[in-house]
């Protein structure tokens, strides 16, 4: 119900009880609004519920409500809604412009001035959450409360003297450990630019990087498109610099 005067000894009908029961939690009598509108005095105490697909203000001025005075506001269907300062002053922490099924509470401090409180919904461009991409080399991530990002180097062991990189071995270390000779083969449409795959020779078997079909491979080694790692313990890192274009750095030969 609309805020109201009421007498000592007054008697409230269950109507008039079922409707103050309302507007203690936040609900009051719903006003439905298809089209923009400015508030009145009436609707202290009262729900507006904006219905609209087109995008509609509701305008806040001066004179009209009194300190401790609420309005509650919902949006309920597609059309963007904005509570709008007409001659009063309206501040926020959230955002003042309602999507669908977002509203909140608007409480004046005075008669030229009130704060909206955003129900819990995210605005429109809030970060809702944080997720580790599977290629970030990251985990951890949350959809609430404090965040934490970590990076820890994952391990790829390979002991044989032969093997091609997979997309798994993003941002990973690739350790190659063989007696004899090892082929390290880079594939073509594995890697997409800026990613990083960084390999290391354990054993006595030298590393070769070869090029997979359509792949090209850009070193300083003596064979700039099929580098060697340099010696046992050497490291290097492949980057794919553009589709199927790798550049190797490191301890290579």
């Amino acid at each position: 119900m609309s805020k109201q005067s009421f007498n000592t000894g007054q008697v409230l009908t269950a109507a008039q009880m079922t409707s103050l029961q309302q507007t203690a939690m936040l609900g009051g009598a719903s006003s439905v609004k298809t089209a923009s509108y400015v508030l009145v005095a009436a609707d202290a105490g009262s729900s507006i519920r904006v219905n609209s697909t087109s995008a509609t203000t509701i305008t806040v001025n001066t004179g009209l409500f009194s300190d401790g005075d609420i309005v509650t506001i919902y949006n309920n269907n597609s059309g963007v809604s904005t509570i709008t300062a007409g001659t009063a002053t309206v501040t926020t922490s959230g955002s003042l412009a309602l999507s669908q099924n977002q509203g909140g509470v608007l409480y004046f401090t005075s008669g030229s001035a009130a704060i909206f409180f955003q129900f819990a919904t995210p605005a429109s461009g809030d970060i809702e959450g944080i997720v580790t991409g599977t290629d970030s080399g990251l985990s951890g991530g949350a959809t609430s409360g404090t965040v934490t990002l970590r990076q820890k180097l994952a391990f790829n062991a390979q002991t044989t003297t032969g093997y091609t990189l997979v997309i798994g071995d993003l941002n990973q270390l690739v350790t190659l450990n063989n007696a004899s000779s090892i082929t390290l083969t880079v594939p073509p449409s594995v890697f997409s630019a800026g990613d990083v795959i960084n390999i290391a020779q354990i054993g006595a078997g030298q590393v070769t990087l070869a090029q997979g079909a359509g792949v090209t491979i850009n070193s300083t080694g003596a064979t700039a498109t099929a580098p060697k790692l340099r010696a046992r313990y050497s490291a290097a890192s492949i980057i794919c610099t553009s589709s199927n274009t790798f550049l190797v750095v490191g301890d290579i030969a």
